[in-house]
């Protein structure tokens, strides 16, 4: 099957059951998304499809067929980050960073949609996402200053 992922095609043989994050680490060598709770529940593993946040664990890598995903990785534009990548950056908007490029994801997401977020919007838009190190406060700061930027986020 051939998936698009991060604006290159992948052509891949896989189980079109498998889930999309693990042909992502796995196969195509991407391992941003990260594995947290195998559920959907702590957002960990969010990549964008088609611009809006999904979560890789459980979706099926055959429902990927003619959509367009973008991992984190797929952000940047080279070696320059996104403005949320930069602004987490910036606000020191995570301690481990495992739950980071979920909440990287889902931030860029929202900022496509609403460049002037309020709190209560980022809040929401990032509710389903689990930081253990409680770095929510930063993340947030970090949401709030990537949509003062030019980019603000919306170049996915």
């Amino acid at each position: 099957m051939k998936i698009s992922i991060n604006d290159r095609i992948y052509d891949l043989e896989v189980n079109p059951e498998r889930p999309l994050l693990d042909v992502l680490r796995q196969d195509a060598g991407l391992t941003g998304a990260k594995y947290g709770c195998g559920e959907g529940n702590c957002g960990a593993c969010t990549v964008l499809v088609d611009g809006e946040p999904t979560r890789s664990c459980i979706t099926p890598v055959g429902s990927m067929v003619g959509r367009d995903v973008t991992t984190v990785e797929g952000l940047a534009d080279g070696e320059e980050l996104n403005s949320v990548q930069q602004a987490f950056v910036e606000e020191s908007a995570f301690q481990c960073g495992y739950c980071t490029p979920g909440f990287v994801i889902s931030a860029t997401a929202l900022l496509s949609r609403n460049t002037s977020p309020s709190t209560g919007d980022i809040k929401s838009a990032l509710s389903g996402h689990i930081c253990r190190c409680g770095a929510y406060v930063r993340i947030v700061k970090a949401v709030h200053k990537a949509s003062d930027s030019p980019d603000n986020g919306a170049s996915v």
